[in-house]
């Protein structure tokens, strides 16, 4: 950690809203920050042009406002080393491309769409696990020409040396991956974006991120992005891949399950502290055996190691519970206050509601038979 404490981030794409496991990384990374008096950065991954939205964006800061996960630097806050929005940050990479291209280190690849696909299906046809056959390595300048003479744009592939990647991860230990098994991957896509792999490695580097906390899912990624790391002379920073949030079925939440999204939870009457409460010690054990913890109880239990490699089982069942509890030492005018909003969805007229004054006596009344705002 640096003398001014850990810096780590919540990098999302603004391409839909935002998924319970998701708003749990970003708090594992709040929380984190928090307890060491360090830094959250929020920077969007926003490169993804025609799935990305205003829209998303909008909801994104306003679930992460909601979840009252504040954030130091990034949209809306500023900080030392904006833009925030990785399609305001394209020079960056332009420049970062061309010193690998400079050094050897990247080469032009003209395969189509297509062409990538037959390769794949050729690979697991012999049970061989797909991954990129080298066709464009050594290209000459005169058939690179040839090939953009006819049309094709290249994108740039970074290539892979044989050896072994190892790092130490602050909750699963050594990890150790054959880089012969990857194959040289894209960086930089034909149409002159960066693919997420450089993206992520030249933002994380330029904005001193310190911890990467992510989860399970982003191990393979870990490994090509050091590769990128060692080729720019970057120290890395360190990795913490934490479990992913699962069905009951043990699959990856996912819609099927029901509600995956912070929004969903909203709408249905869920508190954010009872929300944030649950997914802090979804698959991770603070100790105690406390269910019931208020934000403070939060950060000063947090233990970054206790986060579980395992996936953790989204027990709606459970977080019902819990926020009957939060209701019930909610007082009772902010309770009603709170509830108002769902009355008002059920079609009831502004003139027939009950005052603030009626509606908090209903409330001490009613909110022991509550699970949700939207129960009343």
């Amino acid at each position: 950690m640096t003398p001014e404490g850990p810096r780590v981030r919540f990098a999302p794409s603004p391409t839909g809203d935002l998924h319970v496991g998701g708003a749990r990384t970003a708090l594992f990374n709040w929380l984190f920050a928090r307890q060491h008096h360090g830094t959250l950065i929020l920077r969007l991954e926003d490169t993804d042009a025609v799935r990305s939205t205003e829209e998303f964006e909008r909801n994104l800061l306003e679930d992460l406002d909601w979840l009252s996960l504040s954030w130091d630097e990034g949209p809306g806050v500023g900080g030392p080393f904006g833009p925030y929005r990785q399609s305001e940050r394209l020079p960056l990479y332009r420049s970062a491309l061309d010193r690998l291209l400079r050094d050897g280190l990247v080469y032009p690849c003209y395969c189509t769409d297509e062409e990538l696909e037959d390769e794949r299906a050729s690979q697991l046809a012999r049970g061989r696990p797909p991954r990129y056959s080298g066709r464009c390595r050594d290209l000459s300048v005169s058939e690179c020409r040839r090939l953009e003479d006819g049309g094709r744009r290249p994108a740039y592939r970074f290539r892979v040396h044989s050896g072994e990647i190892v790092f130490e991860d602050l909750i699963r230990g050594t990890m150790r991956f054959h880089a012969g098994d990857i194959g040289d991957f894209i960086i930089v896509r034909s149409n002159g974006l960066p693919a997420y792999q450089f993206a992520v490695v030249i933002d994380d580097h330029a904005m001193q991120v310190s911890h990467v906390i992510r989860g399970e899912d982003h191990l393979s990624n870990t490994a090509l992005q050091l590769c990128l790391y060692k080729a720019l002379g970057y120290p890395p920073p360190v990795f913490a891949h934490h479990g992913l949030v699962l069905g009951e079925d043990r699959a990856k939440l996912s819609k099927r399950h029901g509600s995956t999204s912070v929004r969903q939870f909203r709408k249905r009457g869920f508190l954010p502290e009872a929300f944030v409460n649950y997914l802090a010690l979804l698959g991770h054990s603070p100790g105690g055996g406390r269910d019931v913890m208020n934000r403070e109880e939060l950060i000063a239990s947090f233990d970054l190691t206790h986060a579980g490699k395992g996936g953790a089982v989204f027990d709606e069942p459970k977080l019902r519970w819990l926020n009957g509890q939060y209701l019930r030492q909610c007082e009772a005018e902010l309770l009603a206050d709170r509830i108002r909003p769902f009355m008002e969805k059920t079609g009831a007229l502004p003139r027939t509601m009950p005052s603030r004054e009626n509606l908090s006596g209903i409330m001490e009344i009613l909110r022991d038979n509550l699970a949700t705002l939207d129960d009343a």
